[in-house]
């Protein structure tokens, strides 16, 4: 497997389930020492338990850092002639150099190709990220989407091979787990973990928080982006300056403590043209912690939801204000849907859950691999 997102300690616990599943005979994992993510957040590897012995790691180095489309590894080549593997996953989007590069590489190799998307709009590229996207559907055996929509996106593409939809990454409920006392204060702490850009729906949620003054609550804002500036700005004039406490984003080994802080979640995504909610991993991370969300109807949200929590119209305060309005005020109510959210995450949302349907997929397309007559390396 080939991933940047892996630079991340919370996502190293499906490697480790992966390693661990029946047929799995050895687990090659290729990431980047670190990440440049927009706006300039350098995010380096984080090393976590899960990594040590439970599989093979190489940190190799990668070309163009923070380009999604242009960065590729330059000696993945190398370690897929030298492991000589059944299954090369690219935990990358198809129209990505990195993924067009590995595919080919694979193929040269006689191994199965598995690719991974959560592209849930139907945009199309320009040469060549379009003939990279074509060259990774003609020799990829396998298809993993993220999202429920993101399947149609590649049928309307021209994918024709085997779809299965898994989230790219599960929730380790040994680590998100609720707190260890129920929380019985006066004042509920709702949170917004997100950047701060608009499409975050961070506004929204900023009106809908004017509409409930009359509500004893406090938000936490834990994230940083281009927004924040005009965020602080909107605080300010709604006059809601003492309720609202701000934090930086915190690393991903330290996100169940921050979550176990909440009392409510809140992730007010918006639809835009080119992007609407594909995931919203927050959501189950809260789940998991036992903290009951509310969600717009932005793109996948709802599914990730399900009746585990308040969905509400997207860009629409009053609705919003509506929504968190019983929950601020019936713990009971909080306490209710925050057990359901548990629940639904450890029947559908765990890194053990997701590893599983994986290893199926990557055995599909060995044996489509097999089928075809796709010769092995010697």
């Amino acid at each position: 497997m080939a991933s940047k997102a892996l630079v991340s300690a919370a996502y190293h616990a499906k490697l480790r389930d992966i390693a661990a599943e029946p047929g799995v005979e050895r687990l090659t994992v290729v990431v980047p020492p670190a990440w440049q993510e927009p706006g300039g957040r350098l995010l380096r590897l984080e090393r976590s338990d899960a990594i040590e012995g439970a599989y093979d790691l190489r940190v190799e180095p990668i070309r163009f850092n923070g380009s999604f489309h242009l960065f590729y590894w330059p000696t993945l080549g190398r370690i897929i002639n030298e492991v000589r593997p059944d299954v090369v996953h690219v935990d990358e989007e198809p129209y990505n150099w990195a993924t067009a590069l590995a595919a080919w590489q694979a193929r040269g190799a006689g191994s199965a190709v598995v690719f991974f998307t959560w592209q849930n709009l139907v945009r199309r590229y320009p040469p060549p990220f379009r003939w990279m996207e074509q060259s990774v559907f003609r020799q990829a055996q396998h298809a993993i989407v993220g999202n429920a929509e993101a399947g149609g996106v590649l049928r309307q593409k021209g994918y024709a091979g085997p779809i299965s939809e898994i989230p790219q990454f599960g929730v380790d409920p040994a680590r998100f787990v609720p707190a260890e006392a129920l929380r019985h204060t006066e004042v509920p702490i709702i949170g917004y973990v997100a950047r701060l850009v608009e499409e975050k729906g961070v506004f929204v949620l900023i009106a809908a928080m004017e509409r409930l003054q009359d509500l004893a609550w406090r938000l936490l804002v834990v994230g940083t982006g281009p927004a924040e500036a005009q965020a602080r700005a909107a605080i300010a004039a709604a006059g809601l300056d003492e309720r609202v406490t701000w934090q930086a984003s915190v690393p991903s080994e330290e996100m169940p403590y921050t979550l176990k802080q909440l009392d409510l979640l809140v992730l007010p995504s918006l639809t835009r043209p080119h992007w609407k909610e594909q995931f919203g991993r927050v959501l189950v991370e809260a789940m998991a912690c036992g903290v009951p969300v509310v969600g717009s109807t932005s793109g996948e949200i709802p599914n990730v939801i399900g009746n585990a929590g308040t969905v509400v119209p997207e860009g629409d305060p009053d609705a919003l204000a509506a929504g968190l309005r019983p929950l601020l005020v019936d713990p009971r109510r909080r306490q209710q849907l925050g057990a359901r959210g548990r629940e639904r995450v450890i029947e559908r949302f765990t890194s053990a859950s997701v590893a599983r349907r994986t290893v199926a997929a990557y055995a599909a397309a060995f044996e489509a691999a097999q089928q075809h007559g796709l010769p092995r390396g010697a």
